[in-house]
């Protein structure tokens, strides 16, 4: 993989602060979680407090490197684009909520197509389900935390139900072990 986008919403938080915490791959990671449209993003300092990447958040132009992990300014969509480059946009809210899962993921399934893994985390709506969907479309992997783990388990649910084997579905400490062989073998030069 050469890029690594994450979800979730309600609960998603503490599953992406272990899955961060455990996860050895140096491909850029961009994470769009809901947040309310005036909240302050303190994800950044979080996230940042339990990894030695260097987490931000995202801005417009802003090209993707290696070792940086981007999260969703509140309020503002953040799209992968094909320049290899973040975009943000105040489009319409998709599935009430804005940034969107959805429109992370399907930018991000066009840009790098093959070279794209979304993982989707907890979550109490079915934004992200489709998105995964055109990940995997486009020859990308889908991983999902398991709904059994998950502290709303609706949005990994939906994307499961949609997916069913097309995805892989792992508690938090297995997700982040099957990531690592996937950045692996693109640095290699295979296809997983």
């Amino acid at each position: 993989m050469d890029l690594l986008v994450i979800g979730g919403s309600a609960g998603a938080l503490e599953a992406l602060l272990a899955l961060v915490a455990l996860l050895d791959v140096h491909v850029p990671i961009v994470v769009a979680i809901h947040l309310g449209a005036n909240q302050r993003n303190l994800l950044p300092e979080i996230v940042g407090s339990v990894t030695r990447r260097i987490v931000v958040e995202a801005e417009d132009k802003v090209p993707l490197q290696s070792n940086f992990l981007y999260i969703a300014p509140p309020n503002y969509h953040v799209l992968v684009e094909r320049t290899g480059s973040l975009a943000l946009s105040v489009d319409a809210p998709v599935n009430y909520s804005r940034p969107s899962i959805d429109v992370l993921f399907e930018s991000a399934a066009e840009a790098f197509r093959s070279r794209c893994v979304g993982v989707l985390l907890s979550g109490a709506n079915d934004d992200g389900a489709a998105g995964l969907a055109r990940i995997v479309d486009a020859g990308g992997r889908a991983m999902i935390q398991a709904p059994a783990t998950a502290l709303h388990p609706m949005m990994p649910a939906a994307a499961l139900r949609r997916l069913g084997s097309r995805a892989t579905a792992l508690p938090i400490p297995e997700l982040a072990n099957a990531l690592a062989p996937l950045a692996a073998a693109f640095y290699r030069g295979d296809q997983p």
